[in-house]
């Protein structure tokens, strides 16, 4: 499996034509304790760089972008009883949601882990 990176905080796990999307650490810890997450339903079509989940903490309300385009899977049930997990493990069992990808291209354009952190280090 192969994971990659946006701009905007997210990381996607890639397996053949299915992935796991979640936000970074780095972005839960900006974000603060996490309050609320909505994850969409399966079936969702998701575009590239549209919106796809939302996650609330005590601080500010945020979306959470779909890395590539895809139908939605499933949704990280979990996170509707324990919205907490994205602050404890953001990039394992806190995930949003998975998904099949429409255009393996798109990933082209994504980061690695990498150039990611250097991205982060240059904020």
């Amino acid at each position: 499996m192969t994971r990659y990176y946006t701009e905007d905080h997210e990381w996607i796990e890639v397996d053949g034509d299915s992935a796991t999307v979640g936000i970074t650490d780095y972005a839960q810890s900006q974000l603060g304790d996490i309050v609320f997450a909505e994850v969409p339903a399966p079936g969702a079509e998701l575009k590239k760089g549209g919106d796809a989940a939302v996650v609330e903490s005590v601080k500010a309300a945020s979306d959470v972008y779909a890395p590539v385009s895809g139908t939605v899977t499933e949704g990280n049930d979990a996170l509707e009883g324990d919205p907490a997990l994205v602050n404890t493990d953001p990039e394992g069992d806190g995930w949003f949601f998975k998904l099949t990808l429409s255009d393996t291209g798109e990933l082209a354009s994504l980061m690695d882990a990498a150039a990611y952190k250097a991205f982060v280090e240059a904020l």
